[in-house]
């Protein structure tokens, strides 16, 4: 395992607990059929941020690629997320800019 990709992993792990976390409680939601894009892009960006972890542990030639993906799945997550004001939304906007953040670093894209 690369250790200079720690810090991405860590931030892949800590938003697709979140999202995972997340769509759960949206499930429970009574507007639940308002979220349904949402719920959708909670799958997609905890799937991604899985196996981009997995492929930067085992130093896969391809993580760069994936981690520029999760970005944009994270950034797109994060935007759905802040639609809705319950705390459990907004720590996964949180987590899912985080690791926006980290997989831009990761795949050699500047963020501000």
């Amino acid at each position: 395992m690369d250790m200079k990709y720690q810090s991405c992993i860590r931030a892949c792990q800590a938003c697709e607990e979140a999202c995972e976390h997340c769509t759960t409680a949206c499930l429970q939601e009574p507007d639940v059929a308002q979220r349904t894009r949402c719920i959708e892009t909670l799958r997609d960006c905890a799937d991604v941020c899985a196996s981009s972890a997995r492929w930067m542990s085992r130093g896969s030639r391809f993580a760069q690629e994936l981690c520029s993906v999760c970005a944009d799945v994270c950034e797109a997550c994060a935007t759905e997320c802040e639609r809705f004001p319950q705390d459990h939304c907004r720590r996964c906007a949180d987590a899912s800019r985080k690791c926006a953040q980290e997989c831009h670093a990761m795949a050699g894209k500047v963020t501000v």
